[in-house]
């Protein structure tokens, strides 16, 4: 089954609350975006041991498993973006196709234990990542490709709301 791209801008979470997850960037303070990684990562165990956990629920939604894999890739993405911006000057973040690297690293046909085992130390590495930026770094800018810019709090809120999103697409609230 071919899932349909998401091509949305999800800036806006910044902004206001997602009335899907009910995230709310703007009640994130900084200092607790590493607890709250490793909690997000540590709900996806339960989540990859369910026996439908590789199964898709209709033709246009992921699998948990596949959302799994690609919340642990988000994970890795941020931090390499998370150090751009604390080493560059405003840097240009380059885009990233979620839905080609979906297709191109099969998340489907991943093994959920390994998925598991990765997820948790990219979530620990970004947590640890986020940790140690100082309060004078944290209004540091970077722009995305596509236009929006970000300062590395905002790119925590954003990242933050991605991850937790997706335990929410996947039930596990």
């Amino acid at each position: 089954m071919a899932i349909v791209p998401d091509t949305s801008d999800w800036t806006w979470v910044l902004e206001r609350p997602c009335p899907d997850c009910g995230f709310r960037a703007n009640a994130v303070a900084f200092d607790d975006l590493p607890r709250l990684i490793r909690e997000n990562a540590a709900a996806w165990g339960a989540v990859l041991v369910r026996a439908d956990a590789a199964v898709r629920p209709n033709d246009h939604t992921w699998s948990p498993l596949e959302y799994a894999a690609h919340v642990r890739d988000v994970c890795r993405l941020f931090e390499e973006r998370l150090h751009l911006v604390l080493t560059e000057d405003d840097p240009l973040l380059a885009n990233w196709d979620q839905d080609a690297t979906a297709i191109a690293e099969r998340y489907d046909l991943q093994v959920p234990e390994t998925v598991g085992s990765e997820l948790a130390a990219a979530a620990a590495s970004v947590a640890e990542r986020f940790a140690k930026v100082a309060v004078d770094a944290r209004q540091r800018t970077a722009r995305r490709s596509d236009g929006p810019s970000f300062t590395a709090a905002t790119l925590g809120a954003y990242f933050l709301h991605d991850i937790v999103h997706h335990r929410h697409d996947v039930g596990a609230d």
